[in-house]
């Protein structure tokens, strides 16, 4: 799964990364170390005339045609195995696919006095990279919306969880964006992930509360 993940690298990595213009090198956001769901996040669509721009949604998918703003049922992530089914996800996957631009997340292992010891997950020299996600605005709530797909986990990942977040290749971004590529098509394109790439290290629980500090301290490893 994926509970909080960061959003450290500057804005001139994203317009590197995707086809966004120029205008987004001008947005100079603090980095976050900790984002927690239901705060806003930015993501990555498709506008009505093909370009690749940045919306700042809740990171708690509600769909377009619920009335009420929390579900009981968790939203943050999509279970790629079958999210297309789902009447949460379903036309968000079929028309609003996204992508959303993250340089790490956290997972969670039991300690030997039973509490939570958190890890951080990256790619090496903490490059830049997408979760595959969906999003959705609901008119009557006046909310955009997203979630971030996720599958069973692979080496080194599965070591600290038995799940993890879909990072796609780059190469398949414009397919997963285009609402012209079928959902089945869709699907597929959620294997060409970077899973296999990650690595992770431990890190102090103070990251565990969703209420501590935006410090960089909160991504460095620990060893004992």
């Amino acid at each position: 799964m994926c509970g909080r993940y960061t959003l450290i690298s500057p804005w001139r990595e994203l317009v590197r990364l995707y086809r966004l213009n120029d205008k987004y090198l001008q947005r100079n956001t603090e980095a976050r170390y900790n984002i927690a769901p239901t705060q806003d996040v930015p993501f990555v669509h498709l506008d009505n005339d093909g370009n690749q721009v940045v919306s700042d949604g809740r990171w708690w998918l509600v769909p377009h045609w619920t009335k009420e703003l929390q579900s009981k049922y968790p939203m943050f992530n999509a279970r790629s195995e079958d999210a297309e089914k789902k009447p949460a996800f379903r036309d968000a996957y079929k028309s609003r696919r996204c992508l959303i631009p993250a340089d790490g997340w956290y997972e969670w292992t039991k300690g030997e006095d039973g509490g939570r010891d958190p890890w951080f997950i990256h790619l090496p020299d903490m490059a830049l990279f997408s979760f595959a996600g969906l999003w959705a605005h609901n008119k009557e709530l006046d909310v955009t919306s997203c979630t971030i797909l996720t599958a069973p986990a692979v080496e080194p990942i599965s070591r600290v969880h038995n799940r993890m977040p879909i990072v796609l290749d780059p190469a398949v971004y414009d397919a997963w964006l285009n609402s012209s590529t079928p959902v089945t098509d869709a699907k597929a394109l959620l294997a060409d992930n970077l899973g296999t790439k990650f690595q992770q290290h431990r890190v102090g629980r103070e990251v565990n509360s969703s209420r501590t500090g935006n410090s960089p301290d909160l991504v460095h490893p620990i060893t004992d």
